[in-house]
């Protein structure tokens, strides 16, 4: 099977600066593609980077811009903060010199949860999608409903819903996400990205076994042909690693359609980012 990766963080430190990996221990260094590529094994056609909320996110995504004309990377999706008018218009049109195919503003962590609900925030979230790119929702399971609203409140927009709405398993917090992605899931404008999941679980528990109950209500509620896949790398560190993650990932996709697969590995993700996976 094909795989574009949609969701590969990379780290330079004197490009950008992290704060946010001050709090995370195994997450304090640099994190360069020539590592990821290794760790791939073969195995992935082709990478998307996912911006990684840096201090300087500009730097960040003008930085990745050079690896994609280069034809390392597929593309990226850059950060972008719809909460403001100023600049977004300008940073917007910007992102077509960057190789940008989507844009993502995480909403929690350093930003109201409910940031979404302003028109202000979804006006400019339509005028991402006006201008042809869709926009990546990063919310946790708990407040899935934010996702359900904003995707209600751009219908004619692409939303690709991060880390299969981040559910919080090793709290047992099954029922709210279950519940939740199903509404999410209902948006016929909502993708699902296959990714993330097993740095929730249990340190050292993140087995085929453990995430396949959650995986397979994922598969269920969206189906292979609205779901993309994505490494989380090397966030991924915190659960099963990313060549542990690749073997549940073949597992998981194993038991399906070939046609399924090729929609989850590459096809879908092609169809939403404008993205192609080299042969």
């Amino acid at each position: 099977m094909r795989l574009i990766d949609t969701h590969l963080h990379l780290v330079d430190r004197e490009v950008t600066g992290h704060a946010w990996t001050d709090r995370v221990p195994p997450l304090q260094r640099d994190f360069p593609l020539e590592e990821a590529l290794g760790l791939y094994g073969g195995r992935v056609a082709g990478s998307i980077f996912m911006e990684v909320a840096a201090l300087d996110w500009q730097s960040e995504s003008r930085w990745i811009a050079g690896l994609v004309r280069e034809g390392r990377l597929l593309g990226q999706i850059a950060n972008c903060r719809p909460e403001t008018d100023e600049g977004f218009g300008a940073w917007l049109e910007e992102g077509r010199d960057l190789g940008v195919v989507g844009w993502r503003r995480i909403l929690h962590e350093d930003v109201a949860e409910d940031v979404s609900l302003s028109e202000g925030f979804r006006e400019n979230v339509r005028r991402i999608g006006r201008a042809g790119y869709p926009f990546d929702i990063n919310v946790l399971g708990r407040t899935l409903g934010l996702a359900r609203d904003l995707a209600r409140a751009c219908p004619d927009m692409t939303f690709v819903l991060d880390h299969c709405g981040t559910p919080d398993i090793a709290g047992g917090g099954w029922d709210v996400w279950a519940t939740g992605l199903r509404e999410v899931a209902a948006c016929p404008n909502v993708n699902v990205k296959l990714s993330g999941i097993s740095a929730y679980a249990e340190p050292g528990t993140a087995s085929l076994e453990t995430l396949r109950p959650w995986i397979g209500h994922v598969l269920d509620t969206f189906s292979p042909a609205r779901m993309v896949w994505g490494s989380d790398w090397p966030v991924v560190n915190l659960g099963a690693g990313l060549p542990a993650w690749l073997d549940v990932t073949e597992a998981v996709l194993g038991e399906l359609s070939a046609d399924e697969q090729d929609q989850i590995g590459c096809r879908n993700a092609e169809r939403i980012y404008g993205v192609t996976a080299p042969v």
